[in-house]
């Protein structure tokens, strides 16, 4: 035990020793004073003749009576100590038994008082380590269900339309033509669900290596955005590029980058139709960078918000339909930013939903990795 224990437990023998002598004396003085008194009356008896003379019978009769009243008294300074350490024991045969619930109270400052915070902390991270395999083993059924059901609808889709062409010699050429466009559209998107899927596992598990280099991200963002443009077409957009920087050369890895971007403008473009503009804005600073994307259309419900970085989450999951993905995009994007040190975060509003993303010029991956 420790040191408090230790001082404690001497404390309660100094004052049962204390106790006891203050009771012996008090006894010894008070019997010979009684046998004295009995004496000088005349009614010697043999007991009084005894504790007169002190007789070694005497003697060990206080001894013992001194034993008895420093055992009880010790015991009496010493209970709330076992009962404690009782309440202790009893936890952890609890806890033994799966009731992670358990606690006790942590009451005065020694050893005993540790031991039972160090007994609810380690209850306390048993429960959490439990709840996150909990969770692990919820994400991975939560996984096999969405990518079942997101690769299962673009499929279904190709095989019946092949099968019309496979079965049926009398569809015109120009249904022909209008089904193979929709299976290749499909197929596209069945593509991109899988690449999602990988990517992000990846991603989330550390598989891929980081290669960094100089990157110009206002050349970056650019190439993306005219990349983009068939995209920005089709739903009726434009997009403005603004940058206080003609340039901007960070150390980054440039295909994370690349696809950290894609997905954010991509969500822009599926997201934002209805505010017919995306704004990309770069604000370039000495030590860092910050790029936002900004889309005009649905407002995002503020209680949504803190969920969107989350695996497979879509907002308005009736709305999946029709704007596609995995829900695995913007997760994507938080790994990869993530992965540069960097920071994300998203607000929306009726001035627009703006995705935010910070990331330092001079970036040091061992440093980063091994905080040194």
């Amino acid at each position: 035990m420790g040191s408090s224990y230790r001082f404690r437990v001497l404390t309660h023998i100094v004052y049962s020793a204390i106790i006891t002598c203050l009771v012996e004396v008090f006894l010894i003085t008070n019997l010979s004073m009684v046998a004295r008194y009995i004496q000088q009356s005349g009614k010697v008896s043999a007991l009084v003749h005894f504790i007169l003379e002190q007789h070694l019978a005497v003697v060990i009769l206080y001894v013992l009576v001194g034993i008895v009243i420093f055992s009880v008294t010790f015991m009496i300074l010493e209970e709330p100590g076992i009962r404690y350490l009782g309440r202790i024991s009893d936890a952890v045969q609890s806890i033994s038994q799966g009731n992670l619930n358990t606690e006790v109270d942590v009451t005065g400052d020694d050893e005993f008082s540790a031991m039972a915070a160090n007994l609810n902390k380690m209850s306390s991270d048993i429960r959490k380590l439990m709840d996150k395999e909990r969770e692990a083993e919820r994400t991975k059924n939560e996984l096999i269900t969405n990518v079942a059901h997101d690769l299962r609808t673009p499929l279904t889709s190709i095989i019946g339309y092949l099968e019309l062409l496979a079965g049926n010699t009398q569809i015109p050429q120009e249904m022909q033509h209008k089904y193979i466009e929709i299976a290749y559209s499909k197929s596209r998107r069945l593509e991109k669900l899988i690449e999602d899927l990988f990517g992000f596992t990846k991603l989330n598990y550390g598989k891929i290596a980081m290669h960094i280099g100089q990157i110009d991200i206002v050349k970056l963002l650019e190439q993306l955005l005219e990349e983009a443009y068939p995209n920005f077409e089709e739903k009726n957009l434009s997009y403005d590029l603004q940058s206080n920087v003609p340039a901007k050369i960070i150390s980054a890895d440039g295909n994370l980058l690349a696809r950290l971007f894609d997905n954010l403008i991509g969500n822009a473009i599926k997201y934002g139709a209805d505010g017919k503009r995306v704004l990309v804005k770069i604000h370039g600073e000495e030590d860092t960078v910050t790029v936002s994307v900004t889309n005009f259309g649905r407002v995002i419900p503020a209680d949504e918000l803190p969920l969107l970085f989350n695996k497979f989450y879509r907002v308005e999951q009736s709305r999946s339909a029709t704007t596609g993905g995995t829900g695995l995009g913007l997760a994507i994007a938080k790994e990869i930013v993530d992965m540069h040190g960097g920071t994300i975060r998203v607000a929306s509003d009726l001035n627009g939903t703006v995705f935010t993303v910070k990331l330092q010029v001079h970036f040091d991956i061992e440093k980063e990795q091994f905080g040194s």
